[in-house]
């Protein structure tokens, strides 16, 4: 047990030696700092394109009490706005807003991470029972007015996010 304990410590000297740096030259200073040399100063910055946009890719251009463009298509009435689709939604108002008519949002394939729900002109609430059915589905849903929800899809759809919208005109109100 004596050549053991002996053992240990001796190895754990070495291991501790080991993991300390070793400078070739004299260890840094606190007072040194690292400045951009004459060339770094004076090169030119240049970017290379990588990807291009994906025509796929569904953005809400505008809207009006009648209905909304999307992507260059005009669409009549409340709408669901998917990754890759536009769907007529068969709501009138936010009333009309029940489980029953988020299904189709919970069988989307990739699932979606964030659903935006534009009420119309106001925010209005929603049963909290069917927020809870979706957020149990492992959606999370945002709901807003109409304007609000179309930058906010915009917005989550330019950073690539899994998102879909349900969307009912505002009243009164125009853009684009």
């Amino acid at each position: 047990m004596a050549p053991l304990r002996l053992l240990g410590p001796a190895l754990g000297w070495r291991l501790a030696a080991a993991a300390r740096p070793v400078y070739l030259s004299r260890p840094p200073q606190r007072g040194h700092r690292l400045t951009p040399s004459d060339d770094e100063l004076y090169q030119k910055t240049t970017i290379q394109h990588l990807e291009k946009e994906s025509q796929d890719i569904m953005y809400i251009e505008g809207y009006s009490e009648r209905g909304f463009n999307i992507s260059g298509n005009k669409v009549v009435g409340p709408c669901a706005v998917l990754p890759r689709a536009i769907l007529q939604w068969n709501v009138g108002t936010h009333k009309d807003i029940t489980a029953e008519s988020l299904v189709l949002f919970r069988l989307l394939e990739p699932r979606i991470e964030i659903l935006v729900l534009g009420t119309g002109s106001k925010v209005e609430r929603l049963d909290p029972t069917v927020l809870k059915l979706m957020r149990q589905c492992g959606i999370a849903v945002e709901v807003q007015d109409t304007p609000n929800a179309c930058a906010t899809f915009n917005f989550l759809t330019s950073e690539r996010r899994m998102t879909a919208a349900g969307l009912i005109p505002p009243h009164g109100v125009t853009r684009g």
